[in-house]
């Protein structure tokens, strides 16, 4: 597969990969079709994302996306972070093969799941744009045995 410069740069030394402990909020995500599994931590402080890390388990593209995510979504309030899209993701990539392009979709995904978490668990109010993001992913993934 011919991976732009950037996403091999991402892929073999990855940005803010790792677990948060005591994280403040958890987002997991997978693609059965393709094998790829994504979890995204966040720490809040302040309505601002502080810190933000990944383990993905896929292929290059999956680990690049998510790198990049982390890049991106990094220091930004969540109301921010929520606006990031998938194109966001291919841009800051250079490029993406078309057939990879929805590894950028499970990135996006995985973060709209931690903001979800992390709502959830301090009793925020959820807009109704999340709540339906939520409700796509968890139909999409219903499949999953680790939902």
């Amino acid at each position: 597969m011919n991976y732009s410069k950037e996403v091999l740069k991402h892929f073999s030394k990855p940005h803010n990969y790792g677990k948060i402990d005591n994280y403040d909020g958890l987002g997991r995500v997978g693609n059965m079709a393709c094998g790829d599994e994504m979890f995204v931590y966040i720490k809040v402080k302040d309505n601002i994302i502080k810190d933000i890390k990944f383990e993905t388990f896929g292929c290059v593209a999956a680990i690049a996306t998510s790198s990049v995510l982390t890049d991106l979504a990094k220091k930004k309030t969540i109301e921010d972070a929520l606006k990031i899209t998938k194109q966001d993701v291919v841009d800051a990539l250079g490029a993406l093969p078309p057939i990879k392009i929805h590894c950028s979709v499970l990135a996006i995904d995985a973060l709209n799941e931690a903001v979800y978490d992390y709502y959830i668990k301090n009793k925020l109010p959820i807009s109704k744009e999340l709540e339906e993001k939520h409700n796509q992913i968890i139909k999409r993934e219903s499949c999953h045995s680790w939902r």
